[in-house]
């Protein structure tokens, strides 16, 4: 009997160091907590949204835009009263997560409520760290787009009408494919060729986005440092992201030029995000770029934290989904209504913090 429990104990002392050593080794343990963590809270959230999702919206979903990737999966919403075949215009939407989680279905509800405008939505899946790491979710983007590209008749897709946007890690997406469309120079110092050309681009809507990775305190103490040395080792494959040949191509603010599309961009007052999409804004404002941005005073309440913008039963969210509404509007004038149809109200013409 002391012969097992000593056996017993010592076989848990030797899974505990494993453990240990498995927390210092290997971003896998942290990465596993939040996406847990993550994934309930966006289940909470597109839970609440579907209550605000009007009917007469028609989904298509799991269409498989590369066949040997089983992550390749898009999802497409469409108006009921559109005629089949009727070409649309296009909001390409890519799920946040910090790279390490979320699901096509968690943004499914607020594309059911842009689609119902006149549009048609896609819900982009791709691959999740540590498993896939940087840039393959950025490829398989590429991918979608030529994918929705070739097979625009059959879907019903206007694909000289374009808006690439995104919520957090997607709004990092959604932005740099935009540059890559926009930027042949930096498409080449990237290796990708894009699917897309400059001229079916309209524009981005970019919300709560990871865009400035000189923000980014690795060195920290806090929780927030604790966070993005996690998250960025998931995505990048080293402890220091600092140290991967390339990975500084993904921080969008610090690349963009004259050539990006007019930008819709947002985050709330107490999103830790904040300052990458103020940032953004300036840099794009500094290129001539046309930017509606809509913030937040440091002292609004309540606090808006990150991805404020899907709260639907939210002022603050309602206005932001009404602000992307007007502004997809004079962008890309949806089905039925001409491009004046949406004309901004005074506050969505300002471009700097509220």
């Amino acid at each position: 009997m002391k012969r097992a429990a000593l056996a017993a104990l010592a076989t848990l002392a030797v899974l505990a160091l494993l453990l240990v050593l498995a927390w210092h080794l290997s971003p896998w343990p942290r990465t596993l907590l939040i996406r847990s963590a993550f994934e309930a809270e966006a289940n909470r959230t597109a839970q609440a949204m579907w209550r605000h999702a009007p009917a007469g919206v028609q989904a298509q979903r799991d269409l498989a835009y590369d066949p040997s990737d089983a992550d390749a999966r898009l999802d497409l919403y469409r108006p009921a009263t559109a005629e089949p075949g009727e070409a649309l215009p296009v909001v390409v939407w890519f799920h946040g997560g910090a790279f390490i989680s979320g699901r096509r279905a968690d943004v499914a509800p607020y594309l059911h409520i842009l689609a119902a405008e006149g549009y048609a939505t896609v819900a982009v899946g791709y691959s999740l760290a540590p498993r896939a790491r940087y840039p393959t979710p950025l490829l398989q983007a590429n991918t979608a787009l030529g994918w929705l590209h070739d097979h625009a008749a059959e879907l019903g897709l206007d694909m000289d009408r374009i808006v690439l946007a995104g919520d957090s890690a997607g709004a990092q997406l959604a932005a740099q494919m935009a540059l890559l469309a926009t930027d042949p120079a930096y498409a080449q110092r990237v290796g990708v060729v894009p699917r897309i050309r400059a001229d079916q681009l309209r524009a981005t809507v970019l919300a709560c986005g990871a865009l400035d990775l000189s923000l980014v305190d690795l060195d920290g103490d806090g929780a927030g440092s604790a966070f993005m040395r996690t998250v960025t080792w998931a995505y990048s494959g080293r402890r220091d992201f600092r140290r991967v040949p390339g990975f500084d191509l993904m921080s969008v603010a610090e690349h963009v030029g004259p050539g990006f599309p007019p930008t819709f961009i947002t985050a709330g007052n107490a999103d830790p995000l904040l300052p990458h999409s103020l940032s953004m804004q300036a840099r794009l404002l500094d290129a001539g770029v046309e930017v509606d941005g809509l913030f937040f005073p440091p002292d609004h309440t309540p606090a808006l934290p990150h991805e404020y913008q899907f709260n639907l039963d939210s002022d603050e969210g309602r206005l932001a989904l009404e602000r992307i509404q007007a502004f997809l509007g004079r962008r890309i004038a949806p089905a039925g209504r001409g491009p004046d149809a949406a004309e901004p109200s005074d506050h969505s013409r300002d471009t700097g913090p509220r």
